[in-house]
């Protein structure tokens, strides 16, 4: 399998640095996960999140003229404000529906209301 930018590659994590970690892929190149691209979160300490002999899927990010190839954990990964945003939206979609259908019913027994005060109030200056 040659390797390409944006391929989705799984290899063994060799050596972890206070700035990222480097994984032996299949092909036998080695491609380094920057510490900004293992998680959405935070990372602090490379191996809170890696340790050395781990399998780890990752994406080519980039493969540099000089033979060096960048990966990418976090980009396999939904970021989490992304998930936020699907999940408020579907339930916007059914909040809203179903608010709309209670604010239907809502103005129309107000509307009643207010049409029965009217008769009586019309009937009263009859008489």
């Amino acid at each position: 399998m040659s390797l390409e930018v944006g391929n989705i590659v799984e290899g063994k994590v060799v050596k972890t640095t206070n700035f990222g970690a480097f994984v032996e892929l299949p092909s036998g190149h080695t491609g380094l996960i920057h510490i900004s691209e293992i998680a959405h979160s935070y990372v602090k300490n490379v191996k809170d999140f890696l340790r050395e002999n781990d399998t780890v899927k990752a994406k080519v990010v980039a493969i540099k003229p000089d033979g060096k190839i960048d990966l990418s954990v976090k980009q396999l990964e939904e970021s989490p404000k992304e998930e936020i945003k699907a999940r408020s939206h579907e339930k916007k979609e059914s909040t809203h529906s179903d608010s709309f259908e209670r604010m239907m019913k809502e103005f129309l027994r107000h509307s009643e209301e207010k049409l029965g005060d009217i008769r009586r109030n019309l009937e009263g200056k009859r008489n």
